[in-house]
């Protein structure tokens, strides 16, 4: 699978700027502002051990973008041509292991509660609310999968923010909020607590506790998941693009040489 593919399978579309959620006239300010965010966003240590292996998937995928538009000669390459700088490569030459190693200290687990704590009932947010609650017409399970750090708990707040913009005449009213029903809610919630069961359970199993030394330990044991998924998903890569690389290695210069694909 070339990383076209990769890109839409992970992000339903072949447009790097799509993928982050820009236009192509957008400031290099602005490339770094959404790779922060999404990559925040598919942290491993932000998902749950079965998921672990699909946010790897979405970071590796979401770095490849970063670095073609970050770098000022590659976007250039791209924005006039459309072909996406070493895509052929970006599979089977590229040691991903080390990539991800390298790319992952730039976000921390302290990264991720600061972000929260200041992304949290500031005008970010609440833009970010407000273009969720349009795309999914106020389907606000939907919304809670995609605002960023959103909790059950923030929903009486979100309730009232989009009542008030509704009310002044920024957004219309669309029956999937207003016509909310009580079971909905009330599954919303069972879903909820059955999560944080799971959550306790998990604790319970690794036999942790409340104090600094116990956070330790969970994060070693969600380090050493998220290894494992890491180990496993290179060793797919492996078994399927190993064996070309070692062909085009053997070519040499004599070999063919793939051009990068259009958009």
């Amino acid at each position: 699978m070339g990383f076209r593919d990769s890109l839409e399978q992970e992000y339903g579309t072949q447009d790097l700027y799509e993928a982050l959620g820009l236009s192509k006239d957008c400031k290099e300010s602005e490339i770094k502002r959404a790779y922060h965010k999404l990559s925040l966003k598919v942290h491993p240590d932000r998902v749950d051990p079965g998921e672990i292996e699909e946010a790897t998937r979405k970071f590796q995928v979401l770095s490849k973008v970063y670095s073609v538009l970050s770098d000022p000669e590659k976007r250039t390459v791209y924005d006039e041509t459309g072909v996406i700088p070493d895509d052929d490569h970006v599979l089977s030459d590229v040691n991903w292991t080390d990539v991800w190693k390298l790319l992952f200290k730039e976000v921390t687990i302290d990264d991720v509660k600061n972000f929260e704590k200041k992304y949290k009932g500031s005008d970010e947010e609440k833009e970010d609310l407000r273009s969720a609650y349009m795309d999914y017409e106020g389907n606000m399970d939907k919304i809670l999968e995609t605002v960023l750090c959103a909790e059950v708990e923030d929903l009486p707040r979100f309730h009232g923010l989009i009542a008030c913009w509704i009310a002044e005449g920024s957004v219309p009213s669309f029956p999937a909020f207003t016509s909310e029903t009580d079971a909905t809610r009330q599954k919303r919630k069972r879903k909820r607590e059955a999560e944080a069961k799971e959550a306790e359970k998990m604790k319970e199993e690794l036999g942790l506790g409340d104090d600094k030394d116990s956070l330790k330990s969970l994060i070693k044991a969600r380090q050493k998941d998220r290894e494992s998924a890491c180990n496993s998903f290179f060793d797919q890569l492996e078994k399927k693009y190993g064996k070309k690389t070692k062909s085009t290695a053997q070519n040499g210069k004599g070999g063919s040489k793939k051009k990068g694909k259009k958009k």
